[in-house]
């Protein structure tokens, strides 16, 4: 398998800003959104909305596993708005001050689903086909860090299976290199957002659907980050998200959203 450089390249990344002063690096017109993986598709087509918006305007995407980037956000990486794929990564970030009241709102959901390569010659149809043996690696997101990890880890504890299987489970980074792995046939079976399957539905196979009862609810939550120097820009962005037609973006992706309030 080949080794994903993404957290390498972050570190780099923020090593840099620190050594510039961070301020220095974040320029008047820019905003930093660090968003989980899962949404990246959809926020780069948001993002396009916002730069129609606001052409003055810089906007850069930070994408990665949500409990990553809230780790990254309390070392002080200079972040304007933060959209995890949990609520409790938002959670944490909140009980300890670094999130602007008022600014918090859910915009989206999300299921979680086994897949398959495409070409695979092994048919399971259920998550308790998982126990066969035939079906040797199994990748999942890191349940430490990555929400969809965590999910993975209650659906299979849900059907018992957590213990028959957990000798056969290789962690990724995100939810998206779960997906890398089953598209390529490095493993034989993944568990991935609904939305990740979708978007790589000629190379990988939805074999089976997480009942909703099966895990927490898949509720992806968004705000601004105290301490922001561009809060204005910041909360545009926010609520092009949460407007019209924000939704319809995330809905083209097969993110579940609201539409009660329109």
């Amino acid at each position: 398998m080949k080794k994903n450089t993404f957290l390498a390249s972050l570190i780099s990344i923020l090593m840099t800003f620190f050594m510039m002063g961070g301020t220095q690096a974040h320029a008047d017109n820019e905003i930093i959104v660090s968003a989980a993986v899962s949404l990246k598709n959809a926020f780069e087509d948001t993002g396009r909305i916002f730069r129609e918006r606001h052409p003055d305007a810089k906007l850069l995407f930070n994408f990665g596993a949500s409990g990553d980037l809230a780790r990254q956000i309390e070392a002080g990486a200079p972040v304007d708005v933060f959209a995890s794929a949990a609520q409790k990564d938002m959670d944490d970030l909140d009980r300890k001050g670094m999130i602007v009241k008022g600014t918090r709102k859910d915009f989206a959901g999300n299921g979680i689903v086994l897949i398959i390569p495409i070409k695979s010659a092994i048919h399971p149809t259920s998550f308790n086909d998982l126990r066969r043996g035939k079906i040797q690696k199994i990748a999942l997101g890191n349940p430490k860090t990555v929400p969809a990890g965590r999910y993975s880890e209650e659906v299979l504890r849900y059907f018992d299976l957590w213990d028959a299987v957990k000798d056969r489970l290789i962690f990724a980074e995100n939810a998206r290199q779960v997906l890398d792995y089953v598209a390529r046939g490095e493993v034989d079976a993944g568990m991935v957002y609904s939305t990740d399957a979708f978007i790589r539905a000629k190379e990988v196979k939805i074999v089976a659907e997480a009942p909703i009862e099966s895990h927490q609810p898949v509720i992806y939550p968004i705000a601004l980050v105290k301490g922001s120097r561009k809060e204005f820009l910041s909360k545009e962005f926010i609520l092009i998200v949460v407007s019209k037609d924000g939704k319809k973006v995330l809905e083209k992706y097969g993110f579940i959203v609201s539409h009660e309030d329109q």
